[in-house]
């Protein structure tokens, strides 16, 4: 599940649905589970990180996930889950190698943009933002996130209308000084400072 409405519903999970439907699903378990919208929103209730997922080489591509996670420290593996009819599916698996920016609370406009059906494709996409090339695979990296990773694809799963990709981090660059973007309740969220702490 994603964040992410492109072109096909690209989803690493990670986007507000606009016509969303709040309240609880009624019905038989069966009916309840078979309704797409209603399991949308139960698995919208579990809290996520924010990231923008991308592939580089001849033709580039980005799309805001929320269906991301570490795996493994030995290897050093994550993985992300993609829809099968998003056009990152198809490009990543063809490049064989991705970049992962998890973004920071003040980075919501990058999700928005990336998770934007009628945003620009190919290189197009990037002219409005600010970008690095990773060092190991030319996929772009976002400027300012909290933390960026190289991986090269590992494994990919049959994960139902997704496909699971897991990557063998190549590379990674953090920073500790900064909340994440999360998204819960199929709305992009801020982390509130715990009402004990005291400010100076």
């Amino acid at each position: 599940m994603s964040v992410n409405p492109e072109p096909s519903h690209e989803t690493g999970s990670a986007g507000p649905e606009p016509d969303a439907v709040t309240g609880t699903a009624t019905g038989t378990a069966t009916d309840v589970v078979a309704d797409a919208k209603a399991m949308r929103r139960a698995f919208g209730m579990f809290a996520t990180g924010v990231t923008v997922v991308t592939v580089g080489g001849g033709g580039p591509h980005a799309m805001t996930a929320n269906s991301f996670t570490s795996v493994s420290l030995d290897p050093p593996l994550v993985l992300v889950c993609v829809d099968r009819g998003a056009i990152m599916h198809g490009r990543l698996a063809a490049e064989g190698t991705f970049g992962v920016s998890v973004l920071a609370a003040d980075q919501e406009s990058l999700a928005r943009h990336f998770s934007n059906r009628w945003r620009p494709l190919g290189a197009a996409q990037f002219d409005t933002v600010d970008w690095l090339p990773g060092p190991l695979t030319g996929a772009p990296l976002l400027a300012g996130t909290l933390a960026r990773f190289e991986c090269e694809l590992w494994r990919a799963y049959d994960g139902g209308d997704h496909s699971i990709f897991i990557g063998r981090v190549l590379s990674m660059e953090q920073q500790d000084d900064r909340d994440g973007l999360l998204f819960f309740h199929g709305r992009f969220r801020r982390i509130i400072p715990d009402r004990s702490e005291v400010t100076a």
